[in-house]
């Protein structure tokens, strides 16, 4: 096992230098799989950028600075600064062991802010961080040899160097560990806790901090990252994620993540890298209008709506239609037939392609093969940035057994460039292992559409309780029910936002919508006249469709009328797949109703039955 870079070595070439090149190569080779490394990453409210951080949960923090400098390079030099020989004249730099102790410093004042990382008070080091840091220098074209004859070392203590023939790639691992923690000034014995460790990285990186407000898009944004408040529980991406999250470059990329993985997160800090990045717009695709509706939301509370476009694919369709006055289909099934327009657009030379500096689609097992024909034209060729988030597990739009299609029939380079993700984040194990045993019992033999099997999720082992499964004597009955238990989690505080009933059928949203609001609770329902503005204004339960629920995520769940699924006629592996994303909406507690038995609600039933007796 090897020591994990962050981001990975491939998305950092075009700006290491070569020196900084074998410095990743040997440290990632030669420490092990405990080691966590960070290249070129902001750190701290200053959003220094020290050239690697080395960090161990029993060792603690390293800056280390790289210079390629060559001995005869340099003209003069002092205990501030080195004068160097360059094809532009003279150039000053300021000591690098100097601008890496102002690095490390700036590590210490940020964590000591943290009294969860400071030694307590009745301990030896009292007042004292957990995590000692230290700084250092490897100079990657000047030995050893050539360093001490030169008198370097009255510049730069011989023990905060690193010199080129010192991390060779023959250097034994042991030896160069060792020149590693030999910078710090005393070692303590002290091993973080995995709690502790996210702590550091919380303190360290603001831009892998998790809002646990705002679900799994909750990124902090930059005006937020310097006045908030150091919480007594936080949240940080996982260390896949954050790799993922930085190492995403230009060209193509496909996130195959189980629902709750983190994948609109990691959407989301792309689209703020990007804003940034990119003069051009930015273009997010969903399938779901109430998806798109909460991502724009989203969006616009950062800033970003200026550079960052959300659209469903439809109403994209529609906009692109209507800003080069293509004609409009008329009659029934018109929407199914506006990307056919904008197609024949572009073919035609009517619609300009690469539009978008990026575009990025959540959601993109939901999307046909033709559309991400399309799509791939859109996209600015020169940064040919395009990112697909897909979840199979997921798809409920269509026949479950719609027609597999390669990524490369359809314009993208996915080989070598797609991700799985498969720990969930947002359900507790309770929930997940019911809606995983539920969908596993349904007969499937599916693969994903560039050859691998569907993803089964893993849980990271959050708890709760089991999720519910209540029959009742009627709709009404439901509903009552329904009424009773929002009226008692908002008696505990639980904030109306927080819950969400979620349906199989119009006529029982409507139902619902009617019965809560009759009952004096604020309700807001997802129709189409409705979806855009579902999450703004007050606090309110919502009542949503289980199409509509795809992507979002409440604290607690109530699914009426599983009795009813599937009906006559209706895909039984279509509708244990929406059931399935219904269940997996809740990241605390998950009420399920019904009136009348269905072979769905056996299964349910046999899930947390099964669960119950193992736990």
């Amino acid at each position: 096992m090897v020591a994990k870079l962050i981001p990975a070595r491939a998305s950092c070439l075009p700006r290491m230098t070569a020196g900084e090149k074998r410095v990743s190569e040997r440290l990632e080779q030669k420490l092990d799989d405990d080691y966590l490394l960070w290249y070129d990453v902001p750190i701290g409210f200053k959003y220094s950028k020290p050239d690697f951080v080395v960090f161990h949960p029993r060792r603690g923090m390293l800056v280390l600075e790289v210079k390629d400098w060559k001995l005869e390079s340099i003209h003069a030099c002092d205990k501030d600064a080195f004068t160097l020989v360059t094809d532009r004249g003279l150039v000053h730099q300021r000591n690098p062991v100097a601008q890496a102790r102002v690095y490390a410093l700036e590590v210490g004042v940020v964590l000591e802010r943290d009294p969860m990382l400071r030694h307590p008070e009745d301990s030896k080091y009292a007042g004292k961080l957990v995590c000692p840091w230290a700084y250092g220098v490897v100079l990657s074209n000047i030995n050893r040899k050539e360093f001490d004859q030169a008198g370097l070392a009255a510049i730069i203590p011989s023990h905060l160097v690193i010199c080129q023939d010192e991390f060779v790639p023959s250097v034994d691992a042991e030896a160069l560990q060792k020149r590693l923690w030999d910078m710090f000034p005393q070692p303590f014995a002290h091993a973080l806790s995995l709690p502790q460790i996210d702590r550091v990285r919380w303190h360290l990186f603001p831009e892998v901090r998790v809002n646990p407000g705002e679900g799994q898009f909750g990124l902090f944004d930059g005006a937020s990252k310097k006045a908030i408040e150091i919480p007594d529980l936080i949240k940080v991406m996982d260390i896949q994620q954050e790799q993922l999250a930085r190492s995403l470059g230009d060209g193509h990329r496909v996130i195959h993540g189980v629902a709750g993985s983190g994948k609109t997160m990691i959407l989301g800090y792309r689209c703020v890298h990007l804003a940034h990045a990119l003069t051009r717009p930015i273009l997010v695709l969903c399938f779901n209008k109430t998806l798109a509706a909460r991502l724009h939301q989203l969006i616009a509370e950062r800033g970003l709506e200026q550079k960052v476009q959300v659209y469903n694919f439809h109403a994209w369709c529609y906009a692109q239609i209507q800003s080069y006055h293509l004609e409009k289909p008329r009659g029934a099934g018109m929407f199914e037939r506006f990307p056919q327009v904008v197609m024949n657009g572009v073919e035609k030379g009517l619609v300009p392609r690469g539009q978008y500096g990026a575009i990025l689609i959540d959601e993109g097992h939901d999307f046909s093969p033709d559309w991400y024909r399309l799509i791939t034209q859109m996209v600015d060729p020169n940064t040919n940035s395009l990112l697909v988030l897909y979840d199979d597990t997921q798809n409920i739009y269509g026949k479950a057994t719609r027609k597999r299609f390669s990524w490369k029939s359809v314009g993208i380079d996915a080989i070598g460039h797609s991700t799985i993700l498969k720990l969930n984040y947002r359900n507790t194990l309770e929930i997940l292992s019911v809606a995983k045993a539920f969908i596993e019992a349904q007969p499937s033999d599916e693969e994903n559409d560039d050859g691998q099997p569907v993803i089964a999720p893993e849980s990271a082992g959050r708890r709760g309780p089991l999720p519910e499964l209540i029959k009742v004597n009627d709709r009404a009955g439901e509903a009552t029910l329904i009424i009773d238990c929002v009226r008692d989690e908002a008696s505990r505080g639980r904030s109306l936002s927080d819950i969400a009933v979620v349906v199989r059928r119009d006529a029982d949203a409507l139902y619902m919508h009617k019965a809560l609001v009759d009952a004096g609770i604020d309700a807001r329902i997802a129709h189409n006249s409705g979806k855009a503005t579902l999450f703004q204004g007050t606090p309110s339960v919502k009542v949503v469709s289980m199409h509509s629920s795809k992507g979002l995520e409440f604290p607690v769940v109530f699914i009426p009328r599983i009795g009813q699924m599937p009906t006559t006629g209706e895909d039984e592996t279509l509708e244990a797949k929406l059931l399935y994303v219904a269940i997996t909406r809740a990241t605390e507690r998950v009420v399920a109703l019904h009136d009348a038995d269905s072979a769905h609600v056996g299964l349910l039933a046999k899930a947390i039955r099964d669960f119950a007796e193992v736990a």
